[in-house]
């Protein structure tokens, strides 16, 4: 994709770095280092034109994964919350914590692919009810009486007959 520079009045492709003395466009990394918290990288530029030497500073720009809550909102997706779930589900369960992580990255990984970066709660309650469904039944009842959010005791028996079936 390439950028336009008002300043210079035509497009540049984003793989230059322009100059900022005399704005040619090719040059060589002389010296390239990490910065103390790791969070950008440092290079130190000396232009092919005139020579003169500058600095970039690199960094990513991370478009952090949302979740749609049912009520519309969005928050960044947090898989300690997913985990924290799945735990109180599978309480005194025979289910390793290595099982419960997998879960988790699977999730992720379905928020990961989405090519809007986004994913319902509906849809990770939804696979997470399913795959716990395959591996306990007691999780899956937990799980799902909180997902959800039972109103009496006829709603719950309806789902204990379906799981039955």
């Amino acid at each position: 994709m390439a950028k336009l520079y008002p300043s210079l009045l035509f497009f540049v492709p984003e793989a230059y770095m322009i100059c900022p003395f005399c704005g040619h466009l090719e040059d060589r990394v002389i010296d390239s280092r990490e910065s103390k918290e790791g969070d950008s990288i440092r290079r130190r530029r000396q232009c092919n034109g005139c020579e003169k030497r500058f600095t970039t500073y690199e960094r990513i720009d991370e478009v952090p994964y949302m979740v749609i809550k049912k009520d519309g909102r969005r928050e960044k997706f947090d898989r300690q919350k997913v985990l924290a779930g799945l735990l109180k589900a599978c309480e005194k369960r025979p289910i390793s914590m290595v099982r419960l992580s997998d879960l988790v990255n699977l999730v992720e990984a379905r928020v990961t692919d989405s090519p809007d970066r986004e994913i319902t709660t509906i849809e990770i309650g939804e696979y997470l009810m399913d795959e716990l469904r395959a591996i306990d039944k007691i999780a899956y009842v937990r799980f799902a009486s909180v997902y959800r959010d039972f109103q009496d005791e006829q709603a719950f028996l309806n789902e204990l007959k379906s799981l039955t079936r």
